[in-house]
């Protein structure tokens, strides 16, 4: 997962730099995610991962943590 773990931090610093990505674990419910940022999170992960991040998806568990989203992409990637 280091790979992918990676890639998700980078593609999170693009939309906020200020944040430390590596130790957050509330993304979504401490609001450092917005909804303009998941749409911008999931069409850029799929984008880069090759992947369809479904609506069933969205959910705060998903986007709660790099490491969630990280663990998340990989699922998809296994479908």
């Amino acid at each position: 997962m280091n790979e992918t773990l990676e890639k998700v931090i980078e593609i999170l610093t693009e939309l906020h730099e200020d944040v430390d990505f590596r130790t957050r674990e509330r993304l979504w419910d401490d609001h450092i995610l917005d909804s303009f940022d998941v749409v911008t999170l999931t069409s850029e992960l799929n984008n880069e991962f090759d992947i369809v991040i479904t609506a069933d998806r969205l959910t705060p568990e998903n986007f709660n943590s790099a490491q969630a989203l990280a663990a998340m992409v990989e699922e998809l990637e296994d479908i």
